[in-house]
């Protein structure tokens, strides 16, 4: 995936901690999340399906 451009979540709070959430765009709509501080381990989802779950994590869903 290193030939993936990576973005820092604009809520990174800009102090040089390793801890937030980046995005990549992908092939084929795919979207790419990451933690900055443990950047091996990469979820990997359509437009869609990141639609759905980040909707789902703003009702409360997820607790």
């Amino acid at each position: 995936m290193s030939e993936l451009t990576w973005q820092k979540s604009s809520f990174s709070n800009g102090q040089g901690t390793p801890d937030c959430v980046e995005l990549a765009a992908g092939r084929s709509g795919t979207v790419h999340l990451r933690e900055s501080d443990d950047p091996t381990t990469v979820l990997t989802a359509d437009a869609a399906g990141l639609a759905a779950l980040l909707k789902e994590i703003k009702s409360g869903t997820f607790g």
